[in-house]
């Protein structure tokens, strides 16, 4: 407890140094009303006592046995009892709770507890080993001992919400789900101190590359074990990321179940509490991401990011293809000229054509400037777009005009910051499961103006985590690694040429707004992935109040971009984003909880 204080008391003044007073005295607010959210969160009830005992009546069309896999080692009794008593009490009571104890002589408790249990109730099985085989053996030795169709994972320190077997039944019935993974929450003493609710995202192959977000309560089906193998001794210590990787590579229907059914004890010898318990798993996870992707043909190289147990893959450029910057251009010689030298100054990717898509500028200014950047730069080229300013058009314009495998969209009040933002985008792009590619950018204050498009905040669609603050990691280390998400914004935009020609470049009846939100959506329904990336930085010049519609005709042609988004994807605004929770806030960036 004096550690923590002592780091909080750190953290405050190196705030009150770097941001002043009454930035620091916001962050505490804010993180207050967050962390007295959460308390509320973890009393707050997902079902009422009545639906608990309806539950337990429920009959459901199959009669599949669970079977809940706990290895123990040294438990300490009262989070032995504790755990095995929340299986006790789970409405859902076809399951089986296999126990194999690696415990030292010193800890021959945790032997007579477990037998005191298993013969007054028959679904409990027990299994002293004759050594610990550590936490990969002594689980594959827990799996021995199953005999149900489904598995479930289930940490010895931990417990499950009453209703959490029920609720994964039901993804099995209603859903066909070969692997269900839920929401969680963190706790010290009990579940009603729970400090940290993670609501995930669903199912995100480019996320579980960066962030192990599954975790807790993970269940599949027995049958996906014949396929993956069992739990790996070489990666103890983050042997459920190497297994979730596994299984996932295998499973045919993924169900994320957005409740928290799951509680994570926190304290000093479990990762919970902190990765320092155990330095092994990061070694763990570098081993376990290497092997993943050899196995689904990737080739990258695994570092850390910022974050402990938070990754980073850098993965092989292949050829070095052709990208085809597109920049529309409206008079603006300064911002342009700014783009374009930090573009040739920094950038590190040595084939790309840059062209300039001009939009009816007046001035003498910019077009000796276009001639002057022509004769300077053999890779650039100005285009002529004659029509109305119709952004959608404009870009669309330019890339029929465009040579290369990959085109990028990008804004004229562009800055670049990292020398390899372009490869950084273009490992993602030359997958043949990606389509769309954007950037992280700033505001010239450093402050977020882009992380990633959540679709439905704000009525439509709003950028991730706007106006944090540079370095900052984001709910739940979201802005320290690569993840996918729904759409990411035209400002940056990379996508290969080919997948462009099939969804049909960007729709011109959005002249203005949302006509990146929309073309990310038709790419993701064509079946392809869009990710975003922190590790392309970027700034963007556009003004925090750039946007209002303060003319009537402005009004009306945003109102109309609205309603015609909103129709074209009611099914999905209703669903709400799969890269988002339900249980967090649309009316705030900040992934605040929602209630």
């Amino acid at each position: 407890m004096l550690y923590k204080l002592a780091e909080l008391f750190l953290k405050t003044l190196k705030s009150l140094k770097n941001d002043g007073l009454r930035h620091t005295w916001f962050k505490i607010k804010n993180k207050t009303q967050i962390l007295k959210k959460n308390r509320q969160l973890a009393t707050n009830a997902i079902y009422t006592k009545k639906q608990l005992r309806a539950q337990k009546k429920e009959f459901f069309p199959e009669a599949i046995l669970i079977s809940v896999i706990v290895p123990l080692f040294n438990t300490p009794e009262r989070f032995l009892r504790e755990m095995i008593q929340s299986l006790l009490d789970q409405t859902y009571a076809n399951w089986e709770l296999c126990l194999a104890d690696g415990s030292d002589a010193e800890h021959n408790d945790v032997q007579e507890i477990c037998q005191k249990y298993f013969p007054k109730d028959k679904r409990i099985k027990y299994r002293r080993l004759e050594k610990n085989l550590g936490i990969s053996g002594n689980t594959n030795a827990c799996l021995e001992m199953a005999t149900g169709d489904y598995v479930a994972l289930f940490d010895h320190d931990d417990l499950l919400h009453p209703a959490a077997l029920y609720d994964v039944m039901k993804a099995i019935c209603e859903k066909d789900a070969d692997f269900i993974y839920t929401d969680e929450n963190t706790f010290h003493n009990n579940p009603k101190d729970a400090f940290c609710p993670h609501f995930k995202q669903d199912y995100s192959p480019d996320s579980l590359r960066g962030i192990n977000y599954i975790c807790h309560l993970t269940v599949f089906k027995k049958s996906l074990l014949e396929e993956a193998g069992l739990f790996r001794p070489e990666c103890d210590g983050s042997q459920d990321y190497d297994m979730v990787l596994r299984l996932t590579e295998k499973a045919k229907r993924i169900v994320h179940i957005p409740k928290i059914l799951y509680y994570w004890r926190a304290h000093p010898e479990s990762v919970a509490e902190t990765v320092g318990a155990k330095p092994y798993v990061i070694q763990a996870a570098h081993k376990a991401l290497s092997d993943h992707l050899e196995r689904i043909g990737l080739k990258g190289e695994v570092l850390d990011s910022r974050v402990p147990t938070v990754y980073r893959i850098k993965y092989e450029i292949a050829d070095a293809p052709l990208v085809t910057v597109l920049i529309p251009n409206y008079e603006h010689k300064a911002e342009l000229e700014a783009c374009l030298n930090s573009i040739f100054e920094k950038s590190t990717y040595p084939n790309f054509e840059i062209i300039i898509i001009e939009n009816n500028s007046k001035s003498e200014e910019i077009f000796s400037y276009y001639e002057e950047i022509q004769k300077k730069w053999a890779n650039v080229k100005v285009v002529h777009w004659t029509g109305q300013f119709n952004y959608s058009s404009i870009n669309n314009f330019g890339a029929n005009c465009a040579k290369g495998e990959h085109l990028l969209l990008l804004n004229n009040d562009i800055e670049v910051i990292t020398p390899d933002w372009i490869q950084e985008m273009l490992m993602f792009s030359q997958r043949a499961d990606v389509g769309a590619v954007g950037a992280m950018l700033f505001y010239p204050d450093d402050t977020i103006q882009h992380a990633g498009v959540i679709l439905g905040l704000g009525g439509v669609g709003g950028h991730s985590h706007k106006y944090f603050k540079r370095n900052e990691y984001g709910y739940m280390g979201r802005l320290v690694y690569a993840q996918n998400v729904s759409a990411v914004t035209a400002a940056c935009l990379m996508i290969k040429k080919t997948v462009w020609d099939e969804v049909g470049g960007l729709d011109e009846s959005f002249q203005v707004a949302f006509n990146d939100v929309d073309f990310c959506m038709r790419v993701r329904r064509a079946g392809y992935l869009n990710v975003w990336t922190p590790f392309a930085e970027l700034y963007h010049y556009e003004s925090k109040s750039r946007g209002y519609e303060d003319t009537p005709e402005k009004q009306r042609r945003f109102e109309g971009e609205v309603r015609r988004f909103r129709e074209r994807w009611e099914k999905e605004l209703a669903a709400g984003d799969p890269y988002y929770n339900p249980n967090l806030t649309l009316d705030r960036e900040d992934f605040s909880p929602r209630y």
